[in-house]
């Protein structure tokens, strides 16, 4: 056989064997640095004996690639996430309607249109009325033309709801036509349509007198939130957290088969390859097999986006075409994979000794070191020590030191993991056979141990710190909106109804299934009785609030008690933050104001003058069931006349039966036949943003599919650990080991790094949670409910892991196991 290397010669100082290297040293000068030729010819002869050595070698290879795939698969689907969301928000603006004027006159290329959102058991359904008013009316993205009145156009994901759904049918009940295409929506999953109406009437100039706005086009600006500092840490945190464990992972996955490989490596040395030889070749098998699993995991990242269009996360959904990677960073993943295998593979062999006859760790029998290992989380705090207190307001931060700063501190946990597994397995004595298996395995590789936990450990580090700080931040986000949700769960909403209209719906909806208690009141507005003289400025006009309602609806917005009856008023004072200059001078007894509120440039129409009754008396207000107080003038409908009201709108509050499962659809389906302008609203106890709603909702999206790695990597890398003790397992069994004492010591061989893993990622999950908290500048609080889910989480999946990879074990034990070349 030809030596991998030129064989030693006297004046190279090199001896051929490992055992004569220190001697070898000492009587000469080390060898120069291999160069960029020498680097080469390793590193392909590696890469052959990956390629050429056999079934065994093929499958540790493969391992390794599919180890490597899979988290070359996840970062090329997080490098495609910007340009997935930047096409859907390109879709979702294309459809949106772009305002050229509050005044459009009716022209051929003119059309109306109105919203007619709802909700169905939890799904947001999107529909818009149109009416064209001209042959030259543009049809939206994905339509080829308007829908003709009493048909609609659907999404291919709404139309396949609706065929299910006898209840959602009822209330759109539009004759589908087509369904719309890709260009108008912003994913497979999406809930749309456009029905055409002839019920629409556009909006006069001050929005009035109508139920729809006129439009010429489609396409809009796209606005977005200003989202601050503190929404940047959080959307640094979440890239760290969920791409670091993908990052660990790869590593692991490239010193996949260890065992084997130094027995090769200690061949090597027996025909006269010399240490620093070995390595590189050594080198060149990882990157063989990280080059493989680059191109596995792109063929994983393209079959896995043929799928994209069935899953929905969190309501992201996301065409084929949309998951395209950024081609710099599909070029940086593609050359960093394989440089980080060549990196890791040559660090792992830095303290190793291979001799002819096998292969020593130095520092067997010298425990780890503990205090270096500490300094990488102190430096990670180093960074974010000066940021401390100053992530508020409009202030800017240093994404770049953020990252850094929290890359180290995780990092930190995973240095530090495999002391602590070492450490605790060294005091681990007696117990029965399969627990005496388990941790003398342990103590004799505790470092294989720690790596199969670290990605785990991260991990669930990183989400723990990350979920400590978003409950810290919570309230910068939600809002409590003061919602009483005991008395009332949904608002029906109708514009410009009346009197008897608002007393049949309400009645309809008392009566509807599922409806336990419905009240409801008009809600018009007065101004001073002398708004007919002034000429234009707008300043000048008062707006006082008249709210018409029967005592049952009246006593949800003031403190009315016993004394209504039919033809009462009341007066209800605002309060400071209400308040307009000049309502008081108007808001009393005998006192005459103008119904008429119709404005533009100047006073629209005659006045509608009408006396508050003398003697009204003055009541406090109380919040309405969706934490709001309302005031001005109430009234019951015998002491005003609705008919003289301006625009009045209803309020219709809804108390649920939660006995009946789909009441609030049945809600839903009454109130949709009152027209146009009629809106169901859920009452909710808070408010959140939408950026935030978006960020946490890509958090969980990443999360799963970090799951889902960190499972199929452990997988893999167990089935290779037991792989590699095939020979070592049928020995057992053949000298009369019970199988099932070995499936119980690889249980525990599972089960105390992860013990430990969880132990010190919680440790280290609420050191980072306390120091994102500190840069906000918020008082340090624990979240015990993240700790305890995140850990039952990373448990749940090593438990399941370790289930699965027990029939393999149970191949592996079988007598043919013995056999050998």
């Amino acid at each position: 056989m030809t030596s991998p290397s030129s064989p030693s010669s006297p004046s190279s100082g090199h001896e051929p064997f490992a055992g004569f290297d220190a001697a070898a040293r000492g009587r000469a000068a080390p060898e120069p640095p291999a160069d960029l030729r020498t680097w080469l010819r390793d590193l392909a002869m590696g890469a052959r004996f990956a390629a050429g050595g056999g079934r065994e070698g093929w499958l540790r290879t493969v391992l390794t690639a599919v180890g490597v795939a899979l988290g070359v698969c996840l970062l090329l689907l997080a490098a495609a996430v910007p340009g997935m969301m930047d096409n859907r928000d390109h879709r979702r603006v294309a459809r949106d309607i772009v305002s050229v004027g509050d005044h459009i006159e009716p022209a051929p290329d003119t059309f109306l249109l109105a919203d007619a959102d709802t909700t169905f058991r939890g799904e947001a359904i999107s529909g818009v009325l149109l009416h064209p008013e001209g042959p030259a009316a543009t049809p939206p993205p994905g339509v080829t033309a308007i829908p003709r009145t009493g048909t609609m156009v659907v999404s291919p994901a709404l139309k396949k709801l609706l065929a299910s759904s006898p209840l959602l049918r009822e209330r759109i009940p539009y004759e589908i036509t087509g369904t719309i295409g890709k260009a108008g929506l912003t994913g497979p999953a999406d809930l749309y349509y456009y029905a055409g109406s002839d019920k629409l009437v556009a909006y006069g100039g001050p929005q009035q007198h109508g139920n729809a706005d006129r439009a010429r086009r489609f396409g809009a600006h796209s606005n977005s939130e200003i989202r601050g500092p503190v929404f940047d840490l959080l959307l640094v945190t979440v890239l760290v957290v969920l791409l670091l464990p993908v990052a660990v992972f790869i590593g692991t996955a490239v010193r996949l088969g260890g065992e084997r490989r130094d027995r090769r490596l200690a061949a090597l040395r027996l025909v006269g390859a010399d240490i620093r030889t070995t390595r590189r070749i050594a080198a060149g098998e990882a990157l063989f097999g990280a080059l493989l699993g680059v191109l596995l995991g792109g063929v994983f990242f393209l079959a896995a986006r043929q799928f994209a269009g069935h899953v929905t996360i969190r309501d992201i959904s996301a065409f084929p075409s949309d998951l395209a990677p950024d081609t710099a960073l599909t070029v940086l993943i593609a050359v960093a994979v394989p440089v980080a295998a060549v990196a890791v593979t040559m660090l792992s062999l830095r303290r190793t000794v291979i001799e002819p006859l096998g292969v020593f760790r130095l520092g067997v029998g010298r425990r780890r070191r503990l205090w270096w290992r500490l300094l990488i989380p102190a430096g990670g705090l180093a960074l974010l020590v000066p940021l401390f207190g100053t992530v508020k307001g409009s202030a800017s931060i240093n994404e770049y030191q953020v990252a850094a700063g929290v890359v180290l501190l995780l990092i930190g946990v995973t240095a530090v993991l495999p002391w602590l597994v070492e450490a605790a397995v060294a005091r681990l004595r007696g117990g029965p056979v399969a627990w005496q298996l388990a941790t003398r395995r342990l103590q004799l590789n505790s470092g294989a141990s720690a790596r199969l936990v670290s990605g785990v450990t991260v991990a669930v580090a990183g989400a723990i710190g990350l979920q400590m700080l978003f409950a810290s931040v919570d309230h910068d986000f939600v809002f409590d909106t003061g919602a009483d949700l005991s008395r009332a769960q949904l608002v029906v909403s109708t514009n410009g109804t009346t009197s008897d209209q608002t007393a049949r719906d309400l009645r309809q909806l008392a009566a509807t299934k599922g409806v336990a208690t419905a009240s409801g009141y008009l809600r018009s507005q007065a101004t001073r009785p002398d708004a007919a003289t002034f000429t234009g400025d707008i300043a000048d006009r008062v707006y006082l609030p008249v709210i018409v309602g029967d005592c049952k609806g009246l006593r949800e917005l003031a403190a009315i008690g016993a004394d209504c009856r039919p033809g009462s008023t009341f007066l209800v004072p605002p309060s400071s933050d209400d308040a307009v200059g000049g309502t008081s001078a108007f808001l009393r007894a005998g006192h005459r104001i103008d119904l008429n509120t119709a404005w533009d440039d100047h006073y629209v129409g005659t006045p509608r003058l009408w006396t508050i009754p003398a003697g009204t008396p003055t009541v406090g207000s109380r919040r309405d069931p969706t934490g709001y107080r309302q005031w001005g003038v109430f009234a019951t409908p015998e002491a005003i006349d609705g008919s003289r009201l301006f625009e009045p709108s209803s309020q219709i509050m809804i108390g649920l039966d939660h006995r009946q499962p789909d009441a609030v659809e049945y809600v839903r389906n009454t109130a949709a036949s009152f027209g146009v302008d009629t809106y169901v609203m859920t009452i909710s106890g808070t408010s959140t943003k939408a950026s935030y709603t978006q960020l946490r909702r890509g958090l969980y999206a990443g999360a799963t599919l970090t799951m889902v790695l960190i499972g199929a990597s452990l997988l893999v890398t167990i089935l290779e650990q037991l792989r590699d003790r095939k020979k070592l397992l049928a020995v057992l069994v053949a000298f009369g080991t019970r199988r099932s004492a070995l499936a119980w010591s690889v249980l525990w061989q599972t089960a105390v790094p992860i013990v430990l893993g969880l132990a010190l990622a919680c440790a280290g999950g609420v050191g980072l949670g306390a120091a994102l908290i500190a840069m906000v500048g918020r008082a340090f609080q624990m979240d015990w409910s993240s700790v305890a889910l995140m850990s039952a989480i990373a448990a749940g999946v090593v438990l399941a892991v370790t289930l699965l990879s027990l029939p393999p074990l149970w191949r592996l034990m079988r007598p043919d196991g013995l056999q050998t070349e």
